[in-house]
Parts: structure tokens; sequence; C-alpha cells
């Protein structure tokens, strides 16, 4: 089985090149199926979910064209299935994706109920609600859910609580339908900005996203397009925390800096200098880290999807902090893992009460989901010793490279797949 191996204690020092937004890419690639024409989208990451996804579209009849790593062409006009299955597909949560886009297109889907990572229930309640609103039948029976509608009609939907996923899966089938749609408490996230303007560029009609109402008025078809995906915020994230954690100087290129104010803001308020350019941020990690209290909230609040990594500085910083999960239960299902590496941390509720120490110890651990995994590789990165992380599938879920480029700003880490690899690197690090 894979891990990486890691000896930490080096600084990170350099500048790394971010790539395409994995949570941009997976509704991108399932809109891209709503033309009969074909679509070019570039930027794309080449990570698990994504090659994943573009192989589920291969067994539907879509045909995918591998352009280079990071460009796809997608073309549609030959779908001859809509039911989507499958293990491959059934381990992820964009897997609902689906359902949108072919519904919005054929009027019909049936897809696999998606997986994803176990940090707690993430019902599709609000995606049914909505696809109920414009006219279609739901059903759920043997592990599949099926939408259904004779025809689509425009409808003002407000959405219970706010949801990425529904948003995305409301808007997609919206498109293609009759008339006017409203939704409601709608999710902000760049990611549901970055569908929405790939979807315009087809010829949708799609305004005040990345507002709490969005607004889409029907069209009859959607055409060909070329579209680049929008830089990943929580892999920049991920490597500003890993700047911070190992107190180092790196310098994250091919960012939008405005998607990152939370994070950055959260950087500077622990202690750490941050700086910004047009497409870049550096964050320089030279004093002691203090600690300070976060909640994790829709955007443009602070990120679920960081909670894990602002967790592992503040368990380096002076001082208690309070790190609050409002979004997933089961969030909080690393901190075992960091504790056997010396953290102190007492968990209650959706509540984490972290005491700072002053350093973290090599341990054998395993990640339990897609960004605590990351997280847990940044704490070996500022442990004395050696680490070994187990269940990188994980990680490889949403991180392109990512222990290579951790390795070009200078830490020392190995995929390791066997006994003999891991002593060869325990040897070469002395």
């Amino acid at each position: 089985m894979e891990q990486y191996a890691v000896c930490g204690g080096n600084p990170l020092v350099g500048e790394v090149e971010i790539g395409g937004a994995k949570n941009a890419a997976l509704p991108i690639l399932a809109a891209s199926l709503m033309s009969d024409e074909t679509v070019l989208i570039e930027n794309m990451p080449d990570v698990r979910d994504t090659n994943i996804l573009l192989d589920a579209m291969k067994g539907i009849g879509v045909h995918v064209e591998r352009t280079d790593r990071h460009s796809v062409k997608i073309n549609a006009s030959q779908v001859h299935h809509l039911t989507v299955e499958g293990d491959g597909v059934k381990k992820i949560r964009a897997s609902y994706y689906f359902l949108g886009a072919l519904l919005g297109k054929y009027k019909s889907a049936t897809v696999v109920l998606p997986g994803g990572c176990d940090i707690g229930c993430r019902a599709i309640d609000q995606h049914i609600k909505g696809f109920k609103a414009l006219g279609a039948s739901v059903q759920i029976a043997h592990g599949m859910i099926t939408a259904q509608a004779d025809r689509l009609t425009g409808s003002h939907i407000y959405l219970d609580v706010v949801s990425v996923g529904a948003t995305i899966n409301i808007m997609m089938a919206a498109v293609l339908a009759e008339g006017r749609t409203t939704i409601e408490n709608a999710a902000k996230e760049p990611h549901v900005v970055d569908l929405a303007n790939f979807l315009n560029s087809m010829g949708a009609n799609i305004k005040g996203a990345g507002t709490d109402v969005i607004r889409i008025r029907g069209v009859n078809r959607l055409h060909a397009t070329e579209y680049t995906i929008i830089p990943d915020q929580i892999e920049a994230g991920t490597f500003m925390f890993a700047a911070a954690v190992t107190k180092g100087d790196v310098t994250v290129k091919n960012v939008i800096p405005k998607h990152l104010e939370s994070i950055s803001a959260k950087l500077v308020e622990i202690g750490c200098e941050v700086q910004e350019s047009d497409d870049a941020v550096r964050v320089v990690a030279s004093r002691p880290l203090r600690h300070t209290h976060v909640k994790t909230l829709p955007y443009p609040g602070f990120p679920t999807d960081m909670q894990p990594q602002i967790a592992v500085a503040l368990g380096l910083s002076t001082g208690t902090s309070i790190v609050t999960e409002s979004i997933f239960e089961n969030r909080f299902r690393y901190v075992d893992e960091l504790i056997r590496m010396g953290a102190s941390i007492k968990v209650e509720g959706n509540t984490a009460i972290i005491d700072g120490v002053s350093r973290y110890t090599g341990a054998s651990i395993n990640a339990p989901d897609l960004r605590a995994g990351a997280a847990l590789v940044i704490a070996a990165l500022a442990a004395e010793g050696v680490s070994t992380v187990d269940d990188i599938r994980y990680i490889e879920r949403g991180y392109e490279d990512f222990h290579l480029k951790l390795k070009g700003l200078g830490a020392q880490i190995e995929k390791v797949e066997t006994e003999r690899e891991l002593q060869k690197f325990r040897l070469k690090i002395g």
C-alpha cells in the first residue's frame, strides 16, 4: 500500500504553482455534457476525482479526449445511457452532479447514491426539493436516485440551508427549463460562480452567482465553448498553512487572492506575514505563532475544507485556541492522529479546544479523509523525526502531485510502497 514517508524539520521555502480547482472542475465536467457540441476545458486538475468522473462520462457515451494533462475535449452528442453507476463513481460525492446535468438536458437521470469522504451527513434533500420544484419526480431505490420529468418549468426555490451541491444541481437543471428560476439562500462559493460562468459561456442565462439570489432564464440549447477553470483555493490555502507550520517562506502562484481572504486574515492573526499581488500570495512565518479562534462558515467565511490545516497550525501556537466546525459533524476525525504526534486537543461536540505545544514528533498516522490527510502531512513536515502517512489515496483525490510540489519547496518526503523503500528513505535522510 502506498504511503508518504516524511522527515520533518525543514522550513518550506520557494514558489509553488496551484492547479485548477477540483470543486469547480467536477460540476463543470458534468455540465459539459449538456451541449451536443464540443467543449474544451482547460486548467483541469489531474486528480483521482476528476479522472473517475471522466471515466463515468465515457461509460454513458460521452466522447472524452485528453489533449494534454490539464486539458480535455468533451462531446456529448452520442450519449446512449442515462444511468450512471459503478464502484468508482459511487465513491465520489460529485457523482450527484450528473443528476442536474442529465435531468436538464434529457429530462431523465439515474445516478448511484454518492459517497466521498466520511466527514458527516451530507443530505441531498435540498437537491430533491429543487428538482421537484422544477417539475421532476424523484425516487430513491436500490442505492440509486432517479429524477424524471415530461418537462421542466422554472420556479422560485428557497433553500432551507446553504448548500453548494444543491445550488449547483438546481442551476444545471434550470438552465434548460422553460421560463425563469430563482434560487434564494444560494451558496456563494467561487466554484458556484465558476460553473455559472461556464454555463453562460455555453449560452445559458444566469445572473447573480456569487450572491445569495441566483436568477436563471431558461434557454433552448447550449453550444460549444472553451473555458479555463479557476485556481484551487483549498490547495492554495493548504500550502499557505504549510508555510506557517514549518516556519517557512512560500509564494503560492496562480491564485485569485480575493478567494483566499478569510485564509489570509487568519494567517495574519496568528502572526504570519501575508503579501498579495495580482495572482500570487506570499506567506512568511518568521515569528512564533499566536492562538486564535475560528469558526467554519459558508463562503466568504472560513472554509470547512481548511479547518484541519488551521488546527495543525494552532496546535503549535502559544496559548489556547478554539476551532468550531459548523458545516460537517465528523470533521475532527484527524484529531486522534494529531494527538499521536504530541498535540494537545480536546473535542467537545463540534468544537476543538487546542492548547499549543512547542513541537510535534514523528509518528505512524492515517489520513481519515482528503483535507485532514493533507493537514497531517503538513504536521509531519513540522514534526521532529520521521512520520509515515497511510491511506494517501484520500489525499490524491484532490491534490495533484502533492508530495512533488512539497519536495520542490524543500520538504523531505517520498511516496513509498514497501518496507524496503521506507528503510531506503530513512537511510537517505540519515
